[in-house]
């Protein structure tokens, strides 16, 4: 098997072009390990659609299956411009989520950052969540985004995030997010992940602080928003109707090839 390490402000996954083999679970567990494999935070398959122009599959380190990954789905975006698959500059991918639409930004004839059109972003009332007060937002993946005043340390983040992934409220799991604002147009976000625990990046989680910000009151609506997560920068729009744009960077790690 050939594939391709990418990352979008640290969050790295194993890219794959071509069918998903039916062991794909099994696959991203072993490859994605840190140790004793490539390590990464996941698997990603780009694949024929016959609904967009690629098809997108995520497999998270544990071998469970995401709907959606926003910096993951940018990191698509530059495999196909920048390999030769395709020369549009507005490309559609079909995830389990529904078909995102992206926007590239080339340089020098290769994708620098990318636009990705995520959808509407839906916002319910904050719940109690054992002492921890949490929004839920969904978007096509649920998260759990929690405001402090500091964004917890590591320990902190693994034990409240953790807790959060597994509670009753959220039967399938859920993506938590600690968020301190820092102004109208800024926030700085920590993430634990489903599947994956703690990550450097998360694009669909930097979308819901941002949607749980605006429907809270804390950003406007209609206007770019910072969000500092421990990678880098990525910047989020949300409209008044929840519809939320992402932008940011992807690149290259290496190339490798494995015989499993």
């Amino acid at each position: 098997m050939r594939l391709i390490k990418m990352q979008g402000l640290g969050n790295d996954y194993l890219y794959v072009y071509g069918e998903v083999p039916e062991n794909a679970p099994e696959l991203s567990r072993k490859l994605s390990d840190r140790h004793f494999g490539f390590g990464s935070d996941g698997m990603i398959y780009i694949t024929p659609s016959k609904r967009a122009d690629f098809g997108m599959r995520i497999f998270n380190a544990d071998g469970s299956e995401a709907k959606m990954c926003g910096n993951g789905i940018r990191c698509v975006g530059k495999y196909v411009f920048d390999k030769g698959y395709t020369d549009k500059t507005v490309v559609t991918v079909e995830t389990l989520a529904g078909i995102k639409t992206l926007t590239l930004s080339v340089l020098d004839g290769a994708v620098e950052t990318v636009t990705v059109d995520m959808g509407v972003a839906v916002v319910s009332p904050a719940l109690d969540a054992g002492g921890q007060k949490v929004v839920p937002v969904d978007l096509g993946n649920p998260h759990a985004v929690s405001f402090t005043d500091t964004v917890p340390d590591d320990t902190g983040l693994k034990e409240k995030g953790s807790f959060l992934e597994k509670n009753p409220l959220f039967p399938g799991g859920v993506n938590a997010e600690f968020v301190t604002v820092l102004s109208p147009a800024a926030l700085r976000m920590r993430v634990w992940e489903r599947g994956s625990g703690i990550t450097l990046a998360c694009g669909t989680g930097a979308c819901a602080s941002v949607a749980a910000a605006v429907a809270n009151g804390y950003c406007p609506a209609g206007k770019p928003v910072k969000v500092t997560v421990d990678g880098g920068d990525l910047t989020v729009t949300v409209a008044g109707d929840g519809s939320v744009t992402m932008t940011g960077p992807a690149a290259f790690v290496y190339e490798g090839e494995t015989l499993c």
